[in-house]
């Protein structure tokens, strides 16, 4: 079809116009019928926002994406260029992608008119046909909608009344395409007042020339609901314009989140077969970020995008990496500690209220951490709070004897694999502790043996202090003691 190069050549091939929503519509039905994956990674939205939007485009509704950042809502807009055909045609030379058929620009018109059945046709690619703008406050009409330009009159020797001496904006030329406005309540209110009479009747206006430009546009929009309050407000008339509009959500599950992570992050060849992630600590990864989006310190209205847990993954990757550069280790596992090459990812990507900034933004990235340690613990292993009531038999018992005995360890961030693994030996009844619980080994069994310190910590069975990028466990008593004589060297 596409090596089809005037008018006439097309009308006989039996062309026939098809409006993008239309368009849309009919690719969705095959591949629903064929029962094929439309939205290929997007993950979690099987069953809630994939429907909406499969049933928004079945009645040929313009949209509205509204959640929280990081909810995937401009990748499932960008990947709606997938149900568009192949290729259109259009006239050659056209700002406005003008259907031979249906011309509607004054250029097409007239070229049409001059050329006939001879007027040379382009072939325009589904990737073309998108259109992205990023709302803010200093988007003018001229850039959405256009403007005169001097210019083009004075060279064409027009009155500033004659339609081609218009510069259109990015709306007219998103013409047979997807546009999508992104942050849609950063548009200043007379903005958006130029977008729906487009939306309802197809005319826009510039400078006092009201145009009839029948444009065919399939608009998509993009807004966090807290916007409405915070930034801007989407003016009632626009919206009450955008037939459908579908809420987005964060991931719901431990799993799915995962699925996310290891998918989005960008990982080099020789990082992947360097460093190996054990499956805990990706779990605990993404229990950070459900930790953060509970968190008292951070604003739950601004929300916490998934791209804390890839950027969190790549750095997490990165210190493993590192450590074993440094080492001269051709492999290596992720540990517990890699956790603090972490904390980068994580103080850049949450918005904290008044009382997390107090507290400091690295004070609430280690909070978050120790909070998902001690679930992690619990999840696998018995609770030391009823152990301590004397509930169940005390499984910690050897450990806790091990530390009040005055011993301690300490796990340099940087330590080779082999110090790692010597310095966990150390601690009476861990190895049996855990190998007794989980069917683990190897490094996999290590992994478990640090969180299991970490998340004694967290417990108040022992304590943990880092200095210096080293992590020192011992008894939480004998630390008590330590202050106590800090204390006394003050009085005397």
């Amino acid at each position: 079809m596409n090596n089809i190069k005037t008018l006439g050549e097309l009308k006989a091939s039996g062309y026939q116009p098809k409006s993008i929503k239309q368009e849309l519509r009919d690719n969705l039905i095959q591949k629903i019928q064929k029962k094929q994956t439309i939205f290929k990674g997007v993950l979690g939205f099987d069953d809630t926002v994939i429907p909406d939007v499969e049933r928004a485009l079945l009645s040929r509704h313009n949209m509205l994406f509204l959640g929280l950042r990081g909810q995937a809502k401009t990748r499932i807009a960008r990947m709606l260029t997938q149900l568009l055909d192949e290729y259109i045609p259009i006239v050659a030379g056209s700002e406005l992608n003008d259907d031979p058929l249906q011309p509607l620009s004054r250029y097409a018109v007239d070229v049409i008119a001059e050329h006939g059945d001879d007027t040379p046709i382009e072939w325009v690619h589904r990737d073309t046909r998108y259109v992205e703008k990023l709302a803010t406050p200093d988007v003018s009409v001229a850039d959405l909608i256009g403007d005169v330009d001097p210019i083009k009159a004075a060279t064409l020797k027009l009155p500033y009344s004659d339609e081609r001496v218009i510069h259109f904006g990015l709306v007219p030329r998103a013409h047979r395409s997807i546009f999508v406005i992104n942050e849609l309540p950063d548009l200043q209110a007379r903005i958006q007042v130029s977008l729906f009479n487009i939306l309802q009747e197809g005319d826009i206006q510039i400078r006092g020339f009201k145009l009839r430009l029948p444009l065919d546009i399939q608009f998509v929009f993009t807004a966090n609901p807290e916007d409405y309050t915070n930034r801007g407000s989407i003016i009632t008339p626009l919206k009450d314009r955008i037939e459908s509009q579908i809420l987005t959500h964060y991931p719901r599950t431990i799993e799915i989140a995962r699925k996310i992570t290891v998918q989005e992050a960008k990982l080099d060849k020789a990082q992947q077969k360097r460093v190996q992630v054990p499956d805990v600590l990706e779990i605990l990864l993404e229990m950070l970020s459900f930790e953060a989006r509970q968190s008292e310190y951070i604003d739950e209205k601004s929300g916490v995008s998934a791209r804390l847990s890839i950027s969190g993954y790549e750095n997490l990757v990165s210190t493993a990496e590192r450590r074993a550069l440094l080492n001269k280790e051709k492999k290596t596992t992720a540990r517990v500690t890699d956790f603090w090459g972490v904390i980068p990812a994580i103080t850049g990507k949450v918005e904290l209220v008044y009382e997390g900034e107090q507290e400091g933004s690295y004070a609430v990235a280690t909070n978050l951490l120790s909070k998902a340690c001690k679930k992690m613990l619990l999840n696998h292993f018995p609770d030391p709070d009823k152990l301590k009531r004397g509930r169940e038999r005390d499984i910690y018992g050897t450990i806790r004897a091990w530390f009040s005995g005055g011993n301690t360890i300490e796990i340099e961030n940087d330590s080779s694999d082999k110090d790692y693994r010597a310095a966990l030996d150390k601690v009476a009844g861990l190895r049996k502790l855990v190998s007794s619980t989980l069917d683990v080994e190897g490094d996999e069994l290590y992994t478990y043996m640090e969180l299991v310190l970490h998340g004694l910590a967290e417990c108040d069975i022992i304590n943990k202090d880092l200095v210096s990028s080293t992590f020192t466990f011992k008894d939480l008593l004998a630390n008590m003691l330590d202050d106590n004589d800090i204390f006394g060297e003050f009085d005397n």
